[in-house]
């Protein structure tokens, strides 16, 4: 009976916000991950879009990511808050061909550092790997920011799907699993407790 228990499968769900600079190519990303394909003529996100996937952490342990996927538009910058308030991890991205982009995921991480939930899981992901002829930004200098702030640090490319899984596995690898199902337990026990008996109940009238 104890084996039953043990392999019985685990759910988690966690919020995650996409952020950086237009065209680093954040949609992109969550599009390959969420269903392996990529469109070089992407349209530009317009305020924010949803979507969801689940990832397998271990054999018996399935979690959920519900993405948000904002602009990165200037014009945008004041709606993020409401997407990135409440989240459990970030993904910021940048253009390894383009020095700027960088620069904004560092701003976009200290307003995480300021703004966000003190425990919030971020990586910092460095796309277009597949332009590494035209590369702008070393890995050793984003890397070195990231390993500085604590942050999950990848390379990857949304064309090839180059470190996709990889960057969402290590997300989820970092979240507090236990945590949220311990707390979704004691949720579920404290309803039943709450829940009114429907046993059979013999009527007094003294």
């Amino acid at each position: 009976m104890a084996d039953l228990v043990t392999q019985e499968p685990r759910f988690a769900q966690f919020k995650l916000v996409l952020l950086g600079e237009s065209a680093v190519g954040k949609s992109s990303i969550v599009h390959r991950f969420v269903t392996d394909s990529f469109d070089d003529l992407r349209e530009s996100t317009i305020g924010a879009a949803f979507l969801t996937q689940t990832i397998q952490l271990d054999e018996r342990t399935t979690i959920k990511f519900e993405i948000w996927d904002t602009a990165g538009q200037e014009r945008y910058k004041s709606l993020a808050p409401m997407y990135y308030r409440n989240a459990n991890c970030a993904l910021v991205a940048y253009d390894i061909t383009q020095e700027s982009s960088l620069d904004r995921a560092k701003s976009w991480i200290q307003e995480l550092q300021k703004q966000a939930s003190a425990d919030i899981v971020v990586a910092l992901v460095g796309n277009k790997l597949d332009l590494e002829a035209e590369r702008k930004v070393s890995t050793k200098e984003a890397k070195e920011y990231a390993d500085e702030l604590g942050l999950i640090f990848k390379e990857i490319s949304a064309k090839t799907g180059e470190g996709i899984k990889d960057v969402f596995h290590s997300i989820a690898s970092k979240l507090p699993v236990e945590e949220k199902l311990n707390s979704a337990t004691k949720r579920r026990r404290n309803i039943d407790l709450n829940r009114p008996s429907t046993n059979n109940q013999e009527s007094c009238s003294c």
